[in-house]
């Protein structure tokens, strides 16, 4: 069970946090992985939670490609394609490539089963 916690720092604590994190790597000390995705500006923050119910739709309705999961959330083929990026370039979301009637589709897989939010600031 993969746990994705989202956090909204500033820039500095990030790379304080990659700091800390690098070190204990180093040292052996991480006993289990950790998925974590920090936003540094509000906008993208907002973003991600805007769009978090396509992460929902994947995981309940597993679609077999990006056109199937606008027409399951009842959205434009093309704002879904743009969500799914973002989600792509975060790490939220994976791209698979798989083939589907002869074509070759693109299949948005979220690997965590549970989103935690961290907001202490």
């Amino acid at each position: 069970m993969k746990t994705l916690i989202v956090s909204l720092k500033s820039s500095s604590e990030v790379m304080n946090d990659f700091k800390h994190a690098l070190t204990r790597a180093r040292a052996g000390k991480i006993k289990k992985p950790h998925y974590e995705i920090s936003f540094d500006n509000r906008k993208d923050f907002e973003r991600f939670i805007r769009n978090i119910s396509v992460l929902s739709t994947i995981i309940t309705l597993k679609p077999r490609s990006i056109y199937e999961l606008a027409k399951l959330s009842k959205m434009d083929v093309s704002n879904m394609n743009k969500i799914i990026l973002f989600f792509e370039e975060l790490g939220a979301v994976r791209l698979k490539e798989a083939t589907l009637n002869g074509r070759t589709v693109k299949q948005p897989i979220v690997e965590y089963s549970k989103i935690e939010f961290d907001l202490a600031a």
